[in-house]
């Protein structure tokens, strides 16, 4: 069996159905990867399901009641323990959400580009939907050229590797942790560290928005109501 070339992750909370999508498409993935899978006290069902899907495929399966009482949202527990692990087993850490395809040669091709190009950070595989059309959140590339390109502006975690070299000088704990999420706050430290990150358009993967957190869909069904569940719940903090 040849090494393994980075850890995996992909939190899930209460979205079996496009988590088992994605567990299948990483397995499916050209090289070897620890993988794990972390549950944020999904709802018990939805948690015995995956934790029995997670064994059949060989996935290491965490309910995050094994690393806290918090309740959720628990991205900040979910990095400092994958951060550890690469950290342990000097591997980069690729973020896959839950909702988030990728195809066989994506994970490779994010770690090709990362050994090609010196002093890198952050590398993001573009996402796209069932058109191969640019979708959310990177929207704001849509207009560029499909090619590799290196950005200032915040990287997402749908599909994104984090170098060990980045790793080993920024620790998680730095991060503000009356936020929910850290796309913004980590692609930020590693800018600041000195690091480069890149967005590969020309690596499509498939994005279906929201799928990880369905009440987020109510920002376009329901403004109104995402926004006062926004701001009255403290919810949706980046």
């Amino acid at each position: 069996m040849d090494a393994y070339k980075a850890i995996v992750i992909t939190p899930v909370k209460n979205s079996l159905e496009n988590t088992l999508e994605t567990i299948k498409a990483i397995k499916e993935s050209q090289g070897q990867y620890l993988y794990f899978v972390y549950d944020d006290f999904s709802d018990t069902e939805t948690s015995v399901q995956l934790k029995e899907k997670s064994a059949e495929q060989g996935v290491t399966y965490i309910h995050l009641s094994e690393l806290t009482n918090t309740p959720s949202p628990n991205y900040f527990t979910v990095l400092k323990d994958a951060q550890a692990k690469s950290l342990q087993h000097q591997l980069p850490l690729i973020i896959v959400e839950s909702d988030v395809v990728v195809q066989k040669n994506t994970l490779q091709e994010l770690l090709s580009f990362v050994q090609k190009e010196p002093k890198i950070g952050m590398v993001g595989a573009v996402t796209v939907d069932y058109d191969n059309k640019i979708n959310f959140p990177y929207l704001k590339f849509e207009s560029k050229e499909r090619r590799p390109i290196a950005t200032e502006r915040s990287l997402s975690f749908c599909c994104t590797l984090l170098s060990i070299d980045f790793l080993q000088q920024f620790s998680f704990n730095q991060l503000d942790q009356g936020k929910d999420w850290f796309d913004t706050s980590i692609s930020n430290a590693s800018l600041s560290h000195g690091f480069k990150n890149y967005v590969l358009l020309n690596i499509p993967v498939l994005h279906k928005p929201h799928g990880s957190r369905p009440w987020k869909q109510l920002k376009y069904t329901n403004p109104l109501k995402y926004y006062w569940l926004k701001f009255t719940k403290g919810r949706d903090k980046i």
